[in-house]
């Protein structure tokens, strides 16, 4: 009796050092959006590539390594989204008739479904750079995002800018660290076409006003002299400008207010905004917007019209006689189609 007493009592000591050595998420992190990007039925590798490269873009509140088997349904999904602080699922199908995106909230809506006209993965994005940006380090916090032509008539259009803003944190100018925004995700919708155009970017500050030779001895590399007989000659040769170096004009120059960790950009100064991109690039339709999870009442079809409601009301400017005789007509009328 005696052993198994003090086998229990180990036991509870055991589970109480482990309660204690569990991580809990701050406040901040929970309330921050988190998604599920996952895929249904049958993919080609170009688009289980894509997959991944969206959970990329949505790194690092996202299930980078979820797994997805045949045998799994949204319901799974939707119970594990709330153990797990997830507000957004975004689904990837495949049909004879093309690619679907759609993105849900959760639990309970709406939904929105997308067509996917085109894409280019990330690696093919990056391989076509001429000066590549990508470091591990990017996607250690959630990029800022960047909305462009979000209005008009239609109430799809105001939910469309209220979901995407919606995935991704908040981010409050007075409190906002700057060395934390790394990446920026960009989306342009276009009234006309009604295409809608996602790109992602990494976001790079350079000092202005030095010279390319400058800019390496102040960002600590190490250059090649092997072709100099003295320094002043590297440090004052002339420049010639890439198509990347000609982004650096007075729209992009800002003036740094906080003390960053690249070098060269001081407190006060003006320093240059680059762009790299990073991929994936999607051309996106917005086909449907359910009010439920993936069900419910359709609020928005871009090919199926409601049918014109004002053509069945009576109009308000007849008589009262006037309006009783087309009440009694419009049934005589249905009975005699039918």
């Amino acid at each position: 009796m005696g052993s198994k007493r003090k086998s229990t009592v180990k036991k509870n000591k055991r589970l109480k050092k482990l309660k204690k050595t569990v991580y809990e998420e701050p406040e901040e992190l929970k309330r921050a959006p988190h998604s599920f990007v996952i895929h249904r039925g049958q993919i080609g590798k170009s688009l289980l590539q894509l997959v991944k490269d969206f959970r990329k873009v949505m790194e690092p509140f996202t299930a980078s390594s979820l797994q997805v088997y045949k045998k799994n349904t949204i319901k799974d999904f939707v119970a594990l989204a709330g153990p797990m602080h997830v507000s957004h699922l975004c689904v990837f199908t495949s049909s004879e008739t093309g690619i679907n995106f759609r993105i849900a909230r959760l639990p309970q809506g709406p939904t929105m479904t997308f067509k996917l006209h085109n894409y280019a993965l990330s690696k093919d994005v990056v391989s076509s750079l001429r000066k590549q940006m990508v470091n591990p380090k990017l996607f250690r916090h959630a990029p800022l995002i960047v909305m462009n032509n979000f209005t008009g008539e239609g109430l799809h259009i105001s939910l469309m800018a209220t979901m995407f803003q919606n995935m991704f944190p908040t981010i409050n100018i007075t409190k906002v660290n700057l060395n934390d925004i790394k990446r920026c995700v960009l989306m342009n919708y276009n009234p006309e076409t009604k295409m809608i155009e996602f790109r992602h970017y990494a976001i790079k500050t350079v000092p202005v006003g030095l010279s390319k030779g400058v800019k390496k001895i102040v960002q600590s590399k190490v250059p090649d002299l092997s072709n100099f007989n003295d320094i002043d000659e590297f440090l004052l040769k002339p420049e010639l400008l890439s198509d990347s170096e000609v982004e650096e004009n007075p729209s992009s120059n800002v003036i740094v207010p906080q003390k960053l960790v690249s070098r060269g950009n001081i407190v006060g100064t003006q320093s240059s905004i680059r762009l790299s991109e990073l991929g994936p690039r999607l051309t996106l339709q917005l086909i449907k917007v359910e009010e439920g999870l993936m069900t419910g009442d359709v609020m928005f079809h871009e090919f199926v019209k409601k049918p014109d409601e004002a053509q069945e009301k009576i109009p308000e400017t007849l008589d009262d006689d006037a309006q009783e005789k087309i009440k009694i007509e419009n049934p005589e009328k249905k009975n005699k189609k039918q």
